[in-house]
């Protein structure tokens, strides 16, 4: 990652032009990339696991909850290798999904996704609970002694009504993938243009004598979306819980 043409004002960051070099863009359209799709892969599972979670009474469901709040609590790079061992070149999964279908995940910006998915899970699943266990069930009974049967039910009343904490539950995911360092570095390495997501791109220029200047432009780009992120999801939600309030 060459840093000699953006030198030019010196190390001071404040002397410096806030001027994108095409790696530092390139890591922003990858960060943007990866969260899109960690979050949009995640939303079906993670949906039906707070329902399952919210709605459901088996045994295992214990042991399930703690399965989908692990990441949440394991250090990231314990996360990072296990994706490694299942999913590498030659792991449980990743061998087969590779041989027979063509899927590859390990040092792929797929493998970046899949560790950012992984890492904001929990964080979707457990606001769409949340949003779950607050509906009115007799909202749901009403509507069924009308003669609606249990998907109909679900699609016109009970998803208008949680549909605030799964918007929720998509924008916490997006802006934890944002984020993401440890499980992603472990799993797919730093590989410009690749795998070099925002966070990745940032230390790497701190590694680099008078790469301060990239890594703080850098950091400002991620604060500012991660505002964006968070105002976006702050006015959606307001305006879902208008809507199925019936305002």
């Amino acid at each position: 990652m060459p840093l000699g043409p953006r030198l030019r004002g010196g190390d001071g960051f404040g002397l410096m032009p806030f001027s994108l070099s095409p790696e530092e863009l390139t890591a922003i359209k990858l960060s943007l990339r990866v969260g899109f799709w960690a979050m949009l892969t995640s939303l079906p599972v993670a949906l039906l696991v707070a329902m399952v979670l919210a709605r459901g009474r088996f045994w295992g469901r214990s042991a399930l909850n703690v399965i989908v709040h692990l990441p949440l609590v394991m250090p990231p790079v314990v996360t990072g290798y296990i994706l490694l061992i299942l999913f590498g070149r030659r792991g449980a999964l990743g061998a087969p999904l590779a041989d027979y279908l063509g899927i590859v995940f390990a040092f792929r910006w797929t493998g970046a996704a899949l560790a950012s998915a992984v890492m904001g899970f929990p964080l979707m699943v457990r606001s769409m609970r949340l949003s779950i266990d607050a509906v009115d069930r007799r909202l749901e009974d009403a509507a069924a002694t009308l003669g609606a049967n249990r998907g109909w039910v679900w699609l016109t009343v009970t998803l208008p009504l949680i549909l605030p904490g799964i918007v929720a539950g998509m924008i916490l995911s997006f802006a934890r993938a944002l984020g993401e360092f440890g499980a992603t570095i472990t799993f797919v390495s730093n590989i410009p243009g690749e795998t070099q997501t925002l966070p990745i791109a940032i230390y790497t220029f701190l590694q680099v004598p008078g790469g301060e200047t990239g890594a703080f432009r850098l950091t400002l780009v991620s604060v500012a979306i991660s505002v964006a992120a968070l105002l976006a999801s702050e006015a959606i939600a307001q305006r879902a819980s208008r809507r199925a309030a019936g305002l």
